[in-house]
């Protein structure tokens, strides 16, 4: 029974924590829940194993409300895995801790991702918990990604110097113990008939060097074990073990005169599986660490020095002494450092290598540049305005790592055989070899064939890696395109959309806003109504204002002040100019002052069919004209969603917009399916209401009114450009500002999605077909019967091809 608090966002009486409370009593597993309205705190007894923090949040975000988890995610280096058995038992180790909201184990990385209640546990305790499963657990900072890179190459050269070695002795035993078998020559001195305690003792000799260079899978192996954990390891040496003592019986027996066990001897097998698994485990090591090449590619990119202008002097200096606020010159062909904004001069930039964009973009004095990106063209300096960790290429890498240390939900079948796998197949190893013993008339050799097969054949690291190996690959194939996944389950969820929902304004369109025609009544000037509509939306940063605001300075007008501002969400605003009432906004507006505009609906209408979204502006309650604004269709837009509608997607345009207004720019979309009129706090209403047809729902969008939808939907994906609160609420982030990339994003997650059904496919079949074949099932009815050293390649063979199809990912284009 765990017990936590958790803060709980948006009640305003006791009726609210009610429902709070008789929602989470709802649940499973929980036993006790009380809601504290004046510390707006839930406070709640549960079981871990029926019910988790995740739960409660979901189920409270259903009534309205939001548990705010004060649990923070911490990255712990893994030491001493050996394949998918030990992440689990490394999982199992921590999610039972008090305080653990979820663990997850990244066999590839040899990383634990917590999520823990700080008030409830220490990194200290999860250390001391991962060190009694029998491993070492040791907190990731920044720095040490680096050293530890230098490690596992150090790790990859000794893997290398252990096979060459092993490879040496092996070689000649298998010739010496096999090659008389089939017609190769063996001088007299070591041959079995003639000197068979030579032929013993040189195969023994032979093989003692081989069991020392791969004393660590006995090392390792026994002491899970002995633990109650047994793990891969375990299998290679309790096979091996088995081949080695029977052997070293058989040799005393020849030394003892018998000498017809010199022909019954394992050794070989011992040291050829020894050998094998060695090489396998050095490749998948390699492959293990191209997996993360997109990161490392990313985090070569950031350049390690900067010059920074001070007093007028130019000053090289490393790129950690750069601050906010410094003054950095870049000249044509170098990096830009850090991000910034242009303040003197003009260039192009290529941002390929974060946003996926291949054209150079045009930049200029209060444009914004990326650090890491390249500038072409000419030299300009730029005030730095986030450095270090801040940047958005730190971002991104931080971004891409979080995503590569959480699990698809498709990952859970193969945990939950992870955690079995190694304890069922010594029981399936003991029982074959028996069976064989009592009923097969095989004799103990024979038993002893099979059970050391079983052990060695059974591969639970394929299924280990089947998973994460394919994410991270995705996730950083991904980054190189500019698609940002947040999270493993986001990259599953995204191949099964069945209906995509594309929010307008600064998503289909370029945001930015024209102002296209006007049209004054009441005898005003153009002038003089400009005048009162900028002067209201003088403050405003919505874009319609922005564009308004920017005739008006076309036109060279001097704007007023505007008193008593009032917003009317969904329909527009009031004010006072010059002791005038001023309205601007649509038509809900001016029918909730009961503005005449009935003369005008045949002008509106015309302005509305060319695209434009028409506002009207009044003043003292008479209107005084109309202001067409257009949004201009991005030029990428129809493509991105003539290749979305060929993947058999349902594209639906979201939009505040009249209905008239829409249909025009839907049409150049080419969109079929519009809802229109719809204000900002019902946009998540309509994705509502689309999943309750059972459509898979995404939502892409760029704004702050987006945010609740993109929460909503199955899949909230937020174009870069967009606002912090899009982005944070997203599942999905785009770097570049158009729809081609929700098109990379569907067709990554469908192509990642595919490799990791490949590779589970691939890792359950080998087990699932291989494990009966060492058991002797083909022997059975008279077919062969699996040589152990065969089975130690085909285990070896088995996790690298899983890893060596996730690679093929790295060739996606997009």
């Amino acid at each position: 029974m765990s017990q936590a608090t958790y803060p709980i966002k948006g009640m305003h009486c006791a009726s609210c924590a009610q429902n709070v409370e008789r929602t989470i009593k709802a649940l499973p597993g929980v036993k006790r829940a009380n809601v504290n309205l004046a510390s707006e705190k839930l406070t709640v007894d549960y079981e871990q194993n029926q019910v988790n923090v995740d739960d409660m949040a979901q189920a409270v975000k259903g009534i309205g409300f939001e548990l705010v988890k004060p649990s923070d995610t911490e990255v712990f280096g893994i030491q001493g895995m050996s394949c998918a058995s030990c992440a689990a038992k490394i999982e199992q180790a921590t999610r039972k801790l008090p305080g653990v909201a979820s663990a997850n184990v990244n066999l590839a990385t040899e990383k634990l991702n917590i999520e823990y209640n700080h008030q409830e546990l220490t990194a200290n305790e999860i250390m001391r918990a991962v060190k009694e499963a029998g491993y070492q657990a040791f907190i990731l900072k920044k720095d040490d990604e680096e050293k530890l890179a230098q490690e596992k190459q150090a790790a990859i050269k000794q893997m290398w110097r252990r096979f060459v070695l092993s490879f040496v002795f092996t070689a000649p035993l298998l010739y010496l113990s096999m090659g008389h078998m089939v017609g190769l020559p063996l001088p007299g001195f070591l041959h079995p008939s003639t000197s068979p305690i030579a032929f013993v003792t040189a195969q023994l000799v032979l093989t003692l060097p081989v069991l020392y260079f791969g004393r660590s899978f006995y090392l390792n192996g026994f002491k899970m074990l002995f633990k109650g954990h047994p793990n891969m390891d375990s299998l290679v040496a309790l096979g091996t073990s088995a081949a080695f003592i029977y052997s070293l019986v058989g040799t005393f027996a020849v030394y003892q005169g018998q000498v017809e066990f010199a022909m019954h001897l394992y050794y070989e097998s011992a040291a050829v599986i020894l050998t094998l698994i060695t090489l396998g485990k050095t490749f998948e090591a390699i492959s293990k660490g191209k997996t993360s090449e997109a990161i490392k590619e990313l985090l070569a990119l950031a350049p390690k020095k900067a010059v920074v202008l001070k007093d007028g002097k130019e000053k090289l200096v490393d790129i950690a002494q750069v601050a906010v606020g410094d003054v950095i010159l870049v000249k044509p062909g170098e990096r830009i450092p850090v991000d910034g904004v242009i303040t003197e001069g003009r260039s192009t930039v290529d941002e390929s290598m974060l946003t996926g964009e291949s054209m150079p973009v045009e930049k200029q004095v209060g444009d914004t540049v990326i650090g890491a990106s390249i500038n072409k063209t000419g030299s300009f300096q730029f005030t730095a305005t986030k450095v270090g960790e801040d940047t958005t290429l730190s971002q991104i890498v931080q971004l891409v790592e979080e995503a590569q240390g959480t699990k698809a939900p498709i990952a859970k079948l193969a945990d939950q055989v992870s955690a079995i796998f190694v304890p069922v197949v010594m029981s399936l190893a003991i029982l074959a070899g028996l069976a064989w013993l009592i009923f097969g008339h095989s004799g103990l050799v024979f038993a002893l064939t099979i059970m050391i097969s079983v052990l060695v054949i059974a591969c639970p690291c394929a299924l280990g890696l089947a998973t994460p190996t394919a994410i991270m690959v995705g996730t950083g194939k991904g980054a190189q395109l500019g698609v940002l996944f947040k999270n493993g389950e986001a990259l599953e969820t995204a191949q099964e959309i069945q209906t995509i929902v594309l929010d307008k304004t600064g998503t289909i369109t370029k945001g930015q806003p024209e102002v296209r025609a006007i049209q004054t009544f009441a005898n005003f000037t153009t002038e003089e109504m400009l005048y009162l509509a900028a002067s209201v939306e003088k403050r405003s940063e919505h874009p319609l204002a922005q564009a308004i605001l920017q005739a008006a300075k076309e036109a060279q007008i001097t704007l007023g002040q505007a008193f008593e501002v009032h917003t009317v969400t969904g329909q527009g605003i009031q004010a006072k100019v010059d002791e005038k009432q001023v309205l601007l906004g649509n038509e809900k507006l001016m029918q909730s002052f009961d503005v005449e505009i009935e003369a005008v609906q045949a002008q509106v209408a015309q302005l509305s069919s060319q695209g434009n979204t028409v506002m009207y502006v009044a003043s003292q309650g008479e209107l005084i004209g109309l202001i067409a604004v257009s949004d201009p269709v991005k030029t990428s837009s129809p493509q991105a969603i003539q290749d979305l509608q060929k993947m058999g997607l349902e594209v639906v345009m979201l939009t505040g917009d009249n209905e008239q207004t829409a249909q025009a720019i839907a049409k150049q979309a080419g969109i079929t399916q519009v809802i229109s009129q719809v204000l900002p706090d019902q946009k998540s209403q309509v994705i509502q209401e689309l999943q309750a047809q059972g459509k898979k729902v995404a939502m892409v969008g760029d704004g702050i009114n987006d945010a609740p939808a993109l929460a909503q939907a199955n899949v909230g994906i937020a174009i870069g450009t967009g606002t912090d609160i899009a982005i944070e609420s997203a599942d999905i982030v785009l770097m570049r500002g158009d729809l081609n990339g929700v098109v990379s994003a569907l067709r990554l997650s469908k192509a990642t999605m595919r490799n990791i059904k490949e590779n589970l496919f691939w890792a359950f079949a080998y087990n699932v077909l291989g494990i009966p074949v060492a058991m002797g099932l083909l022997h059975l009815f008279g077919g062969p019967l699996l040589n152990p050293m065969l089975a130690g390649a085909a285990m070896s063979f088995s996790s690298v091809s899983v890893l060596l199809n996730a690679l093929r990912l790295k060739r996606f284009k997009g």
